[in-house]
């Protein structure tokens, strides 16, 4: 069932069909590949969907949460994409765990938009580094804890509350996404790094052996 929500006069207002919804979504996604996110707004959005400033204003109220739906979209489906698919012949191993969450680290590190923001607007990241995790985070937390909850399950992950090693894996993979190129040189390659966070993340999650 759509949602709703209400214009001034108390009448309920549909919401965009996801369709609609996301070609809304790519003109924002163009104008701020074009532009930064400062320069973009509500009214230029419009103008490139071609649709009535209006029709922006019932979707999203502000820049703000157009920015944290686009968001979503964008991020947590190359997260989501990412991870391994399900396979009938076992469980998750910590290998194939460290493989997800590299590709995602990867898949971050090289799209478009969130290089653009990091560039021109780094400030809209802080935030969700600094202060609450954002639905992006989630999403891939929740990916990460049933895989870890399967592979505990099947005793192929370390005991531990899921919930808790999900979390130290993305902590562990924030470092990865926003300043491995600090740390690239002469001496040492992205590759190298991405090597060592493979290695971090599969040792972390390895049952421990028996005394």
């Amino acid at each position: 069932m759509s949602s709703l929500r209400h214009n001034d006069a108390g009448e309920p207002i549909p919401a965009p069909q996801s369709s609609a919804r996301d070609a809304y979504l790519d003109a924002a996604r163009a104008c701020i590949l074009d532009v930064g996110w400062r320069r973009t707004t509500l009214t230029e959005v419009a103008r490139r969907a071609g649709v009535s400033r209006m029709t922006i204003y019932r979707t999203w109220p502000d820049m703000p949460a157009l920015l944290g739906d686009l968001m979503t979209r964008e991020w947590g489906g190359l997260v989501a994409a990412a991870q391994p698919d399900p396979r009938p012949d076992g469980a998750p191993t910590p290998e194939r765990i460290a493989d997800g969450v590299l590709r995602a680290v990867r898949a971050l590190r090289d799209n478009e938009l969130f290089v653009r923001i990091v560039e021109l607007d780094p400030e809209l990241i802080l935030p969700y580094l600094l202060a609450r995790r954002g639905r992006s985070q989630e999403l891939v937390l929740g990916i990460l804890e049933e895989l870890v909850a399967t592979g505990q399950r099947a005793g192929t992950v370390r005991a531990g509350e899921p919930v808790t090693v999900a979390r130290a894996l993305v902590l562990a993979a924030h470092g990865f996404v926003l300043s491995a190129h600090t740390m690239t040189d002469d001496d040492v390659t992205a590759a190298a790094l991405d090597d060592e966070l493979r290695l971090l993340l599969a040792r972390m999650l390895r049952p421990e052996p028996a005394p």
